[in-house]
C-alpha cells in the first residue's frame, strides 16, 4: 500500500534536492523518496538485506580464497633469494 503526500518547499530547497537529484540520475520525488526510505529503515532498524547463516557466510567468503603459483619457489630457505639480491645489488641502474 501506498500513500501520496503534497510537500511544499522553498525555491531554494527545491533548487538543491533538484541538484542532488540530477547527480545520481533520480527524479526529486525519487530522491526523496528513497532519502525518507532510508531514514525510516535505519530509524525502525530494519535490515537492508536478509540475515545470512553463519555457514552461509563463511562458504561466500571462502569462495574468494584461491593459490596462486608465481612459477618459482617462495620461502625463507630458498636460495634463489640470496641470488637474486645478490643479482640486484651488482646490477647498475
Amino acid at each position: 500500500m501506498s500513500q501520496l503526500l503534497t510537500l511544499e518547499l522553498s525555491d531554494d530547497v527545491y533548487a538543491a534536492l533538484q541538484q542532488q537529484a540530477d547527480a545520481i540520475g533520480l527524479s526529486v520525488a525519487e530522491l526523496i523518496v528513497t532519502s525518507l526510505d532510508g531514514q525510516h529503515r535505519l530509524l525502525t532498524g530494519a535490515k537492508l538485506q536478509p540475515e545470512v547463516q553463519p555457514e552461509e557466510a563463511h562458504q561466500r567468503l571462502l569462495s574468494y580464497a584461491g593459490a596462486i603459483s608465481l612459477g618459482y619457489a617462495t620461502g625463507i630457505d630458498n636460495e634463489s633469494i640470496d641470488a637474486d639480491l645478490a643479482k640486484a645489488y651488482t646490477n647498475d641502474f
